[in-house]
């Protein structure tokens, strides 16, 4: 009750001293005017009076929004983004008391609840390790059985999208095109032949067997669509022996089975932004000028339902044509010797492009590593079209332009570790961007910025930041 009436008292002696101050000023313009009229200047001693009280109450009105601005405003702005934070990202990081102590007993409230709301998580999470860490040996134990089947089997959902395939199949789908969960399953087989015979299956013709030719018209697969009746969708099964694909353990299995419902498709900007498929990247380069200097460093991993997809990632060395300044290479590590025997920037850059294909790109400050690709993709005849996300704007909506926005004051803010063996490595520096964008998706939409097009619209009211950034 005492801190209660204190912050009531606060705001009441705020308001009291704006009086004082404005009737002070009005004052002493009066006294001022008065003057010049014992002078015998009246009309000039009203104006004057007028003048300076009109400039004293602007002066009072200025220092008191900077303080309510700097001790009320920007506290309540930082208080809403660590709760959120904390709601959206698992953020942990404490209040600062000093800095909301004009704000009463609300910082030492939400402190409190959010502190109870950690415990609860803290043990929830741990439940869910445990279950996670079992599901993740079943999984593994899976693939290494699958591995030793000779068949690859890749899982299409409704709208013909791939929600999952094993490592053989990521062999077989490799040789046509980048293997990506969620991408079109005619980018890897003849559509009217796969068509056509899915047209065929139901419940009385479960499987089918047809020789099945990649999209590109160059190769032919002995292959088996089957009828699915407890999931939407259908399988494709194809003879790895045939396919001449050595069945290996190590590779992943990459599924997401969430993937099966989005049998819809609504157009870009009023998708929601978990329905959205991203790829995260960054370069690493001999300088910071794309019109002179070269990439040495692709690092990429892809985003989909709001999750890294683990397995598939870009993490490519590149051959500049040129000397590395050691300037640079102190910096991101990448040496001559390192990329002697690496593609040049050409061929990495049309590899990327479709790893990327059908994405939303994410990057950190992306005006930059974007300018390289583009100049590369003009060269060689390829659009570097794709929608775009910075996570310096993603951050200066959810936290305030006023704030830091670095990669490295953004994953301290969403307590993101970044190893320091993989700072300033093209994956390193991914992947961090990437478990960012996954905390702040769910963020972003609690903020009421459900679609892709209103998180642009957004953005684009910060894009100052960028403009200062290059």
């Amino acid at each position: 009750m005492l801190t209660s009436l204190s912050l009531r008292l606060r705001i009441f002696l705020i308001f009291f001293g704006v009086a004082v101050l404005m009737a002070a000023t009005v004052s002493a313009s009066l006294v001022a005017g008065y003057a010049r009229i014992g002078s015998g200047i009246w009309l000039n001693g009203f104006i004057f009076a007028g003048i300076l009280s009109s400039f004293g109450i602007l002066a009072v009105t200025a220092g008191i929004w900077f303080l309510f601005d700097e001790n009320v405003a920007k506290p309540i702005q930082r208080l809403a983004a660590n709760m959120r934070t904390r709601a959206h990202a698992g953020g942990t990081e404490d209040l600062d008391l000093h800095e909301t102590r004009y704000l009463g007993d609300l910082a030492p409230a939400v402190r409190e609840v959010a502190r109870r709301l950690t415990r609860r998580r803290v043990e929830s999470e741990q439940i869910v390790a445990e279950e996670t860490a079992r599901i993740k040996a079943e999984k593994a134990q899976l693939a290494e059985l699958l591995s030793h089947i000779p068949i690859a089997v890749i899982l299409v959902n409704q709208a013909h999208q791939i929600t999952l395939y094993d490592g053989q199949a990521a062999e077989i789908l490799g040789q046509v095109h980048v293997p990506r969960l969620n991408a079109s399953i005619f980018d890897y087989f003849d559509e009217e032949t796969l068509r056509a015979a899915h047209a065929q299956l139901s419940p009385d013709h479960p499987e089918i067997e047809i020789e099945l030719g990649g999209a590109r018209g160059n190769l032919g697969f002995s292959a088996k669509l089957s009828y699915l009746a407890t999931a939407p969708g259908y399988m494709v099964t194809v003879d790895a022996a045939k396919a001449r694909i050595t069945p290996e353990a190590a590779r992943p299995l990459i599924y997401d089975f969430d993937l099966s419902e989005h049998a819809g498709e609504h157009a870009l900007e009023d998708r929601t932004l978990a329905s959205l498929n991203f790829v995260v990247f960054d370069t690493e380069t001999t300088g910071l000028m794309p019109a002179k200097d070269e990439i040495v460093q692709i690092g990429a991993v892809r985003v989909v339902n709001g999750r890294i997809v683990a397995g598939e990632t870009v993490d490519q060395l590149v051959h500049p044509g040129r000397p590395i300044p050691p300037a640079s290479t102190k910096v991101h590590g990448v040496c001559d010797a390192m990329v002697a025997d690496a593609p040049d920037a050409p061929t990495a850059v049309s590899q990327f492009h479709g790893f990327a294909r059908d994405s939303v790109i994410v990057a950190h400050n992306a005006p930059f590593d974007m300018a390289f690709l583009r100049r590369h993709g003009k060269s060689l005849g390829q659009a570097w079209d794709h929608p775009i996300l910075d996570t310096v704007l993603l951050s200066a909506v959810l936290f305030g332009s006023n704030e830091v926005h670095t990669l490295d004051a953004l994953c301290e803010r969403l307590e993101i570790t970044i190893p320091e063996e993989l700072r300033h490595t093209a994956l390193g520096d991914a992947r961090a961007t990437a478990e960012a964008l996954c905390l702040m998706l769910p963020m972003l939409e609690s903020h009421g910025f459900s679609s892709f097009g209103a998180v642009i619209q957004e953005t684009r009211k910060h894009g100052r930041l960028l403009k200062d950034l290059n």
